[in-house]
């Protein structure tokens, strides 16, 4: 394969049997395919395409997809299979895409196909994901020392080594890397294991990045950081043996979203401003793996390996949200590539998810307005 080459659609039309949605698988790959990180939004083109990830004739690479054809094109050209494409991310401001390749930060122009290399991960350290600043001027880079040789890990494959490497307190840096001229600049490192750095969609010297590590003895999951002078705080400061995470930027960019537990089991979900204000707690009837909003109109999540379904719901202050199943997903979720993930897209009409229940992942979506359709939300809410 060569970057460049178009693949004919793969979409099927399917039904869930249960609920009666109607909903697209998009890839149909022999190996794995899935979107990127949901934290990171994967359109472009003026939302009428779709960045993703899939493994073809042995090797992992990026393509970009025609949202309503389903006609889809190599925009990289890899000669391994690899899990770095995951941490890949968009400038918001022109038709261009980062990503890793053995340590390796590149930058790739979404419409020629031409790529540039602007930073190289220090020995000694291991790369995660990016992020991008609203005005397209810096990559937010998040390392931390490469601890192998100490003990076994495999991160995105079971998590192991992942309480290990907790335990280590490693020293970690956040980058920010000129997405022009590849000038970098250190702005903040600690010894902990940080993780998940997410640029605001609005703000360009605001960052979150999180304390990574098991959920119910990380000091503080969710911290901000201010890219101009490196003053970091916590946000949503952890109350007694509470577990909380998987945060993720809501569109007005100031609004960060997150999901949680409390010791003895009473789940929630969250909103908070960036600066720790203006919090709001709904308190949520089950566990669920990761959840994505826009706003605080609508959400949705994918429940447990337990509970493989595909939910939706709308918020009311103070009140329990009450998710409505949509139709069953099927995901294993047994190793990252493979994670449900669902999240909107930016005008909150489709939501993408993966699934695994054909013996690989793939990707599949499904119209908001089918599922208005169904009548399962209820249309005075929703």
């Amino acid at each position: 394969m060569a970057k460049g080459r178009i693949f004919s659609p793969e979409v099927r039309d399917r039904r869930d049997p249960e609920t009666g949605l109607a909903f697209r698988q998009l890839t149909d790959g022999p190996d794995d395919s899935h979107h990127l990180y949901f934290t990171n939004p994967g359109w472009y083109d003026g939302g009428r395409r779709l960045l993703f990830v899939s493994t073809r004739d042995g090797s992992t690479n990026l393509f970009g997809m025609e949202i309503e054809s389903g006609a889809f094109t190599q925009l990289t050209d890899e000669q391994r299979v690899t899990d770095e494409l995951l941490f890949t991310c968009l400038n918001p401001m022109r038709p261009e895409a980062y990503f890793w390749r053995k340590g390796s930060l590149v930058a790739l122009d979404l419409e020629t196909l031409d790529e540039r290399s602007l930073y190289e991960t220090p020995d000694g350290y291991a790369n995660n994901i990016l992020t991008v600043t609203c005005d397209g001027a810096q990559v937010c880079i998040g390392i931390y020392e490469d601890l192998q040789s100490r003990f076994d890990v495999d991160l995105l494959k079971g998590y192991v080594g992942f309480e290990d490497y907790w335990a280590a307190m490693p020293r970690s840096v956040i980058i920010t890397v000129n997405t022009g001229t590849g000038e970098a600049r250190e702005v903040f490192s600690e010894n902990y294991w940080v993780g998940h750095v997410s640029a605001s969609p609005t703000v360009p010297h605001i960052l979150t990045y999180c304390h990574e590590g098991p959920w119910d003895k990380v000091d503080n999951r969710i911290w901000g950081l201010d890219l101009r002078n490196g003053r970091n705080w916590p946000i949503y400061p952890r109350k007694g043996e509470e577990s909380v995470g998987h945060e993720y930027w809501m569109q007005d960019g100031v609004t960060v979203g997150f999901h949680g537990t409390e010791k003895d089991g009473p789940a929630f979900t969250g909103a908070v401003r960036y600066d720790d204000t203006d919090l709001e707690v709904f308190p949520f009837p089950r566990h669920f793996t990761h959840i994505h909003s826009n706003d605080l109109n609508l959400a949705t999540g994918d429940g447990t390996n337990w509970d493989p379904m595909l939910y939706v719901w709308t918020f009311e202050s103070g009140q329990e949200a009450k998710p409505v199943a949509v139709l069953r997903h099927g995901c294993s979720a047994s190793v990252q590539a493979r994670h449900v993930h669902p999240r909107f897209n930016p005008d909150s009409s489709r939501i993408v998810f993966v699934s695994d229940d054909t013996g690989v992942g793939n990707i599949y979506d499904v119209s908001v307005a089918n599922i208005r359709a169904t009548g399962l939300l209820d249309p005075e809410k929703a």
